[in-house]
Parts: C-alpha cells; structure tokens; sequence
C-alpha cells in the first residue's frame, strides 16, 4: 500500500461451514474468524484469513492408509490474502464490522509480520487441552486456529500503534479437559521400525471411528466407539506440533465456548509492562 493510504480495518466472522451449511454451526457458535482491509486510496477491498489448508476435519484427524504405518496428517495452516472482501457471506450468518483505521505504512509494516508469522507457525491445532473449566486452570496445550492469528495480528497492528474501537469481540474455542498429558513420542520412536507396536495400534485404533465419507450406520457405530474411547475409557490421543501425547480425560471431557476476548488497548498493554 502507499504509505499515506488510510486503510480501514473490519472484524470478519462467519459460521464454521456457512458456504454449506448456512447458519447451522452458527447456532452452536463455532465462528471462523478472518480481517478485511479498505483502501480509502483505491477503493479495493482484501481478506485476510488463517486457514486450515485442507479442511478442518483433516487437519484435526489423520488419515489411516493401508500402506503406511503412521496416521497420515494434513494439519497445515497458513495466512491467505485475496482481494475482495464477500460481503455476503460474512454479513448474512456472521459479521462485517470496522474495528480501526491505519495508514498505508503500518499496513506494509504488519504484511512484514505475517510472513514471518506464516513462516513460524505452520501446522493447525483445533483444541484447548486444560485441566478443568475452573477460572486460571491449566493450560496444557493451546490451540492455534483462525481465531488466534486474528488475535495476534489485532495485537501486532496496535504495537504498530493502531488504535481500536470499544467494541465487543467474542471468539469459538474448543476445550478438550484432561489430568497431566503423558509424552509418548514422535513418528519415528512409535511407527517406525523399532517403534512400540502396541502404542501403535492403540493410536490407530482410537482414530479409526474419527474417518470421513462414513454411511449413516458407519456414522452412528463411530459415535458410539467415540463414546467409548473418550468418555467411558477417558482417553484420548493428542497429535500436537508433530508430537503424540495421551490424554487422561476428564469430566466435562469437552466443551464449545464463545468467549470474549477484548481488541486490544495500546495504552493499557504498555501501562501494564
């Protein structure tokens, strides 16, 4: 951009699916999350969103292949920016709203950041992992999803000196509740050829119900082994930053919350160092 461009920025928000399911998912408050950007210079409008590069249900379970030994995962996430902005599809089920003006020159600066940022962060993790819903509970992994690359670059842009309007932002998380995680190893140290075939065929046996493109009475007996695996057995296997992890489960086992997270305040951020 022109650095003496004035660029307004929006909070763009949707249903998880909303091109086609509509606002079913909605419903449930599982939003996905994204930033449009206006040049008052141009007129053109751009995206900015952190996707899930092969769909979310990929990216939260592997793949099972006859003719390999370990899962096999598509969980990539990376930045995308397009121009456009459909106000459709993010007005409709969901929300378009402006958040903050900045110039051309801290716009160029934050396009900087999310390359760099797109280089750091590289694979998608749908789940909070906590110990319990309790206030200042646990935290044993944190997810990094669309939501969070929204936070962080609300975050980076008011750094650059982006100053936001008081409005209110909530966002979809999804908690996993569990006792301390156990390390179990990479994919080498329990798929490969010394690897430990019986945590092996455990892993493969708790994914299995979790496969795509399922008949309906394939779909209901999955439910059923989900069910069994994670509430009745409480255990669940975490893939996590290239890592498997066991997961001890713990009531509520699971929970869908719509939190609010506050646009950042500049001035509080730095009276607060």
């Amino acid at each position: 951009m022109k650095g003496d461009d004035v660029i307004e920025v929006f909070r763009l928000q949707t249903p998880v699916w909303e091109f086609k399911y509509g606002d079913l998912l909605g419903h449930l408050k599982i939003m996905h999350d994204a930033i449009g950007f206006r040049s008052t210079l141009t007129g053109k409008n751009y995206t900015m969103e952190w996707y899930e590069l092969f769909q979310l249900g990929n990216c939260t379970f592997p793949h099972l292949r006859p003719e390999m030994n370990a899962p096999f995962w598509c969980n990539q996430g990376a930045a995308c920016f397009f121009e456009g902005i459909d106000d459709i599809h993010w007005k409709e089920n969901g929300t378009l709203v402006q958040v903050a003006t900045i110039s051309g020159n801290t716009f160029n600066k934050m396009a900087k950041w999310v390359k760099q940022d797109n280089e750091t962060g590289i694979y998608y993790e749908t789940w909070t992992v906590q110990a319990s819903p309790e206030k200042g509970a646990e935290t044993w992994f944190e997810s990094y999803d669309c939501s969070k690359f929204v936070l962080r670059t609300y975050m980076k842009l008011a750094e650059l000196g982006a100053e936001f309007k008081k409005i209110e932002t909530n966002y979809t998380r999804i908690f996993l509740y569990s006792g301390e995680p156990t390390y179990l190893g990479n994919e080498t140290s329990i798929f490969g050829a010394t690897g430990n075939k019986t945590l092996a065929l455990a892993i493969k046996s708790f994914y299995y119900p979790f496969k795509p493109h399922l008949s309906t009475k394939e779909f209901l007996l999955s439910l059923l082994q989900i069910f069994d695996a994670v509430i009745m057995h409480r255990h669940f296997y975490l893939f996590y930053n290239f890592e498997y992890w066991f997961l001890p489960m713990k009531f509520p086992f699971i929970k869908i919350t719509y939190e609010e997270v506050p646009l950042p305040n500049i001035n509080k951020t730095l009276s607060g160092l």
